[in-house]
This record gives structure tokens, C-alpha cells and sequence, in this order.
């Protein structure tokens, strides 16, 4: 038995009455951090008008949010595995609930965006966190349910923020969907102090590496600026970050090689699950993301769907994800999570294939069929991967390299939005994508899909080699 699974036992003999309560706490912090994500995009108009803002400044209220997660989320990891996941879970909750009082009571622009800010310091430490006290409150047999079941409820998050957000909007103004998460934080704030897991016993004390934590926040915010910023025109602005934020990272595995006690171990990426789940969960997240970046345009423009209609093909995403969720779950822990990544990921490739090459004239269905693939794919191969790093390393670094997977995600994210966007742009061949031609959209759709077939492909490569190497495996 590995050794992360030799302390994980105790967690056999937790009260059968505790687990399902710790099980609900998990899953609405996860709920709660993907809500906000999603909910504050369908205010942005209504925020520009109510402050008298431009775009361009108003969108800092869903990139200051981002930006707090993408930069601290492996830091407050760390803080949770040297000083106790239960305690900072309950201090995240509490910063996340009082930083959405916050924004809802917000009378500035730039005292919203700061408010958001600190809500993403709170939801930073409720991602990381999250999966790692999966290993310390469930037991190993049910270890890939419910990363399934949190993968769902991530899902059920980005699904009905939009949905919620407007109706919240339309009965009682913008402050509602702020205002929303402050009972539902009390509610997680109570169930994660009466029902996680007691901290475990520490070893000696070490001490938290500022530095490197300061050098790491500020190459990822500085990687996050360089594909966002200009909105999709990379220019020498971008490509100065984009170096700097390379030479960062240099700089920091360099620094943390020789460090007493460092933030991140470089050979803990050199782990075999760690570093390959790590690059995976990157390549997955950044295909996951086309989808929702190329197709409102491949549906208005190629297909000439309403917006109605475009708003409704694309729930599909997000409707398969949360019922796909639990299913990929019980699988992981019948099948083992080696063979599910792979599973999760031939259905991915399928699926960008054959968004790569069906034709417009095929309509709707030739454009869903497809993304049910690919999203059902995404859901089982999160749910899996996750399990694989989780259970893989010992418990006392469960902390850091969860906040490792919920970086990668993030990155992931950010690259498919600029990156694989600006593939689309290209192919599509038009200065402003609203006027390209439907021929021209369904050729940037296909060639976009190709590089998506071809990134999931790289990923296969690792967890085929994983599988292979462990033919019996069971999570």
C-alpha cells in the first residue's frame, strides 16, 4: 500500500454519519467558488451602468477574482498542509463570506474590484483545500465518487451562475448576486466546523516560504496579464510579459531548489503522478475552454442561431458535466483512475475530431453530439486525475499539490481563452470575427477543434504510460 494511502487509513474508521456531512461541506465550498466565477459575467452591462464605466474597467471585477485564485491558490495550499487544512478552510470561508458582503455593499468601482479580490483569496483556499481534505475525510474506496460528485457540483456552479445571476439582477439589482453567498458561506462556515476532519499530527514546524511565494503569485499573475491582456491582440506588451513570466518561473524552481524549506519541492513535479497530472489537467482545461470560447460563434455565425438558441446548445456543456460526474466517480473506484483518465480522454479526442471535420451542413446535431462527448470526456477525466495525484503523494503534501491541480485548471483556462481564440480568429480570416462569413467560422471551428484533438493527444501519451504501468490498479 502506498504510503499516502498508509495515512489515510484512520479515515476508515470515521463516524458513517460524519462522512456524508463532510461529503456536503466539500461540495458546497466547490459550489460556492464556481458560482462566483460564473455569476458576476452576466452583470458586467449592468455594472457598467450602475458605476458609469467603461468595459475595460468593469471587466476587472471577473479578472480581479481570477487573478487572486490563479496567484495565491498553491500558496494557501502549502499554508493548509504546515499549519491545518481545517482551520485555514474555515478562515477561507469566512474571508470568501465577509469579502461578498463586501462587494454587495460596495459604493465604487474600485471598492468592488478590491472586495473581489478578497473573495478570491477565500475561494483559492476553498479550491485547494477542497480536494485535499478528500484524502483525509473520505475513505480511499470512495475516494473517485467524490471527486466526481465535486467535479458535478463545479459544474452546477458555472451552470447556473448566468441563469441565477440574471434573475437575481432583474428582482433586486446588481448587489443580489454578491449578497447571495453570504447565507450559503454562513451555512458552509457552520457544516466545516462541526463536520471536517480534526487536524492531523504534525511533524516538527516549518516555516512558510514568503519568498517564494511573493516571486511564484507574481510570475503567474504576470503569465494571466500576458494572455489576457489587449482582449486577443498579442502584441510586444504581451510578449514582454509572457518572457518575464517564463523568466519567473526559472527563477523560481531555481530559488525553491535551494531553499530550507520551500513552498514547492522541484522534485515534487518530477513525482510521476504529479508532474504528469499537473501538465494533463493544463492541456484538458485549455480544450475544455475552447469549447465555450469558439462555440457562440460557431453557432451564431456558422449555424445562424439566435442567441437564444445559442445560449440554450451551449447549457449542454454544463448540463453533461453534472450528470456525468457522479457516473465517472463510481467508475474511478471500480476501474481504477488510470483507466478512466484514459476513457475520459479517447471520448475527449473523439469528440474534437469530429468537431474538426463534420460539417456545417449537419446543423445543430453535428455540433452537440460531439461537445456531450467532449464535456463527458472533461468531467471523467478531472474526477480521475484528480484521485490518481491526490492519492499518490503523502498526506502531509496534499495541500500544495491540490492547489497544484486547481492552478492548472486555471492556467488551462487562461490559455484556451487567448490561445486557442486567437487560433479561431486567425483561420477565420476576418479583422472582426462578426463579420466573417459562415464558411469562414465553420473553418476556424474545424481547425480549432484539430489543435484540440492534437493537445488532448500529447495528454493520452502520459496516461496511456500510466495505465500500462498499472494494470491492476485500483483507486
Amino acid at each position: 500500500m502506498p504510503p499516502s494511502l498508509q495515512a489515510a487509513a484512520p479515515v476508515d474508521e470515521r463516524s458513517a454519519a460524519t462522512v456524508p456531512w463532510t461529503m456536503v461541506c466539500l461540495s458546497l465550498v466547490t459550489l460556492l467558488s464556481s458560482l462566483a466565477t460564473s455569476i458576476a459575467n452576466v452583470g458586467l452591462p449592468t455594472l457598467m451602468r450602475a458605476f458609469d464605466s467603461s468595459f475595460q474597467a468593469v471587466q476587472w471585477v471577473v479578472l480581479a477574482y481570477l487573478l487572486a485564485i490563479t496567484t495565491l491558490v498553491v500558496s494557501v495550499g502549502r499554508l493548509g498542509d504546515l499549519f491545518g487544512r481545517r482551520r485555514l478552510m474555515l478562515a477561507g470561508i469566512a474571508v470568501f463570506t465577509i469579502a461578498s458582503l463586501a462587494c454587495g455593499a460596495a459604493q465604487e468601482l474600485w471598492a468592488l474590484i478590491a472586495a473581489r479580490a478578497a473573495q478570491g483569496l477565500g475561494a483559492a483556499v476553498m479550491l485547494a483545500l477542497a480536494i485535499a481534505l478528500v484524502g483525509d475525510a473520505v475513505p480511499k474506496e470512495r475516494v473517485g465518487s467524490t471527486m466526481g460528485f465535486l467535479g458535478t457540483m463545479s459544474a452546477v456552479g458555472t451552470a447556473l451562475g448566468p441563469s441565477l445571476g440574471g434573475a437575481l439582477i432583474a428582482m433586486s439589482g446588481w448587489q443580489a448576486i454578491f449578497l447571495i453567498n453570504v447565507p450559503l458561506g454562513l451555512l458552509a462556515f457552520s457544516l466545516a466546523h462541526r463536520h471536517l476532519p480534526p487536524p492531523a499530527a504534525h511533524g516538527a514546524r516549518q516555516s512558510f516560504d514568503f519568498g517564494g511565494s511573493a516571486l511564484l503569485a507574481l510570475t503567474l499573475a504576470t503569465y494571466a496579464l500576458a494572455m489576457t491582456f489587449g482582449r486577443g491582440d498579442f502584441g510586444p506588451a504581451n510578449a514582454m510579459l509572457l518572457c518575464g513570466a517564463f523568466l519567473g518561473a526559472g527563477l523560481f524552481l531555481r530559488v525553491e531548489s535551494r531553499a530550507r524549506f520551500p513552498l514547492l519541492r522541484p522534485d515534487l513535479l518530477r513525482h510521476p503522478m504529479v508532474g504528469s497530472g499537473f501538465a494533463m489537467s493544463s492541456l484538458v482545461t485549455t480544450v475544455a475552454m475552447t469549447t465555450l470560447v469558439v462555440g457562440p460563434f460557431h453557432l451564431a455565425g456558422a449555424l445562424h442561431l439566435d442567441p437564444a438558441a445559442v445560449g440554450l446548445v451551449m447549457s449542454t456543456g454544463p448540463l453533461v458535466a453534472a450528470l456525468a460526474g457522479v457516473p465517472a466517480g463510481r467508475a474511478i473506484d471500480r476501474f481504477g483512475a488510470a483507466r478512466a483518465t484514459v476513457a475520459g480522454l479517447v471520448s475527449m479526442v473523439t469528440g474534437c475530431l469530429a468537431l474538426s471535420l463534420i460539417p456545417a451542413a449537419y446543423g445543430v446535431w453535428g455540433y452537440v453530439v460531439p461537445l456531450v462527448s467532449v464535456t463527458a470526456g472533461f468531467a471523467t477525466f478531472q474526477a480521475a486525475n484528480n484521485t490518481a495525484v491526490v492519492t499518490s503523494v503523502e498526506a502531509g503534501e496534499r495541500g500544495v499539490v491540490s492547489g497544484l491541480l486547481s492552478l492548472s485548471r486555471n492556467l488551462g483556462l487562461i490559455t484556451g481563452a487567448s490561445a486557442m481564440g486567437a487560433v479561431f480568429s486567425v483561420v477565420a480570416g476576418a479583422d472582426h470575427i462578426g463579420s466573417a462569413s459562415a464558411e469562414a467560422v465553420a473553418s476556424g471551428t474545424h481547425a480549432t477543434f484539430a489543435v484540440a484533438a492534437i493537445l488532448i493527444t500529447v495528454a493520452l501519451v502520459p496516461a496511456m504510460r500510466g495505465a500500462r504501468a498499472n494494470p491492476g490498479e485500483r483507486s
